[in-house]
């Protein structure tokens, strides 16, 4: 069999008990480890890699307008207080401007929200600092939107299991399944003194 048809699909492992620790601890334990990523992803170094990324990325103004071109002298004049404001944990992104693109074949559209620059700013600075801490425990198996890894792994890899024999596809689209599910686990909802969707916001 495949190696990852032993694993719990998806990649994750079965919950153990001490994954299961009472909520209290586990907010205690998490408090020094949320400001220390806090300090990474707006250590200097890691804020300039992120404008540079997101000028590379280009992409079209949100719903205030600014440009890719207009960031750098914005976050001059505002970057102080805008940091203030995510150390606080008061900062709120703005509405992301919605934009309606045909599927191929004639499928319907395909909905896209395009953030203002300035989020994008802040979502690939935080990326940039929290892709290494999980992106080693997703499953080996997963390909899309993963440093050094792409369509045409995915390809070769299908291409090797069915040398292997295999002969059987399974294929499921769950349809719109991020614009109505929530991001939020039941603990979470249940035990967070902070709302579900203050992180999501921005990542």
């Amino acid at each position: 069999m495949p190696k990852d048809s032993r694993k719990g699909r998806g990649g994750t492992s079965l919950g153990t008990g001490r994954e299961r620790q009472a909520p209290a601890a586990v907010e205690e334990t998490s408090r020094p480890e949320t400001t220390m990523l806090t300090e990474e992803v707006l250590r200097r170094e890691n804020l300039v890699k992120a404008y540079h990324r997101v000028r590379a990325n280009k992409g079209a103004p949100g719903i205030d307008g600014m440009t890719v071109d207009d960031l750098k002298l914005y976050l001059k004049e505002h970057w102080p207080r805008i940091k203030e404001q995510l150390i606080a944990g008061t900062y709120r992104p703005q509405p992301v401007r919605r934009v309606d693109i045909p599927k191929p074949g004639g499928k319907g559209t395909r909905s896209l929200g395009i953030p203002v620059v300035l989020d994008r700013f802040i979502q690939q600075a935080i990326l940039q600092v929290l892709t290494p801490v999980f992106d080693p425990h997703f499953s080996d198996s997963s390909y899309g939107f993963r440093p050094g890894k792409s369509a045409h792994d995915a390809v070769r890899c299908a291409r090797h299991y069915a040398e292997e024999g295999y002969r059987v596809v399974v294929d499921i689209d769950l349809e719109k399944f991020l614009e109505t599910s929530s991001y939020c686990t039941p603990s979470h909802e249940r035990f967070s003194k902070r709302p579900c969707w203050a992180p999501n916001t921005l990542i």
